[in-house]
């Protein structure tokens, strides 16, 4: 009776461990592809975020260039608009 109880042991041991051998295998194999998912998420994210910022770098750029652009022409206008005044009071 003792030899069956044993087998039976021995058996449910064997393949209790083989299971939870396969299920944590499965776990890390799960793990990894996860991980591996995040990074490749985040590397593309990182790749987007540099061309938008690189993008807004650009248009703040040609918009600065615009704001002095637009300085220079109110401020010859301002010139232009005083010299009218005088010569209209001149008149």
């Amino acid at each position: 009776m003792e030899n069956i109880y044993t087998v039976l042991i021995t058996i449910v041991s064997t393949l209790g461990g083989v299971n939870a051998w396969r299920y944590f295998e499965k776990r890390a194999t799960h793990k990894e592809d996860d991980e591996r998912f995040i990074r490749n998420d985040c590397q593309s994210r990182i790749t987007k975020l540099e061309l938008l910022l690189e993008q807004a770098s650009h248009e703040k750029d040609e918009m600065r260039a615009q704001i002095l652009k637009l300085v220079e022409e109110v401020s010859a206008l301002r010139v232009e608009i005083k010299y009218l005044e005088q010569k209209s009071k001149n008149i």
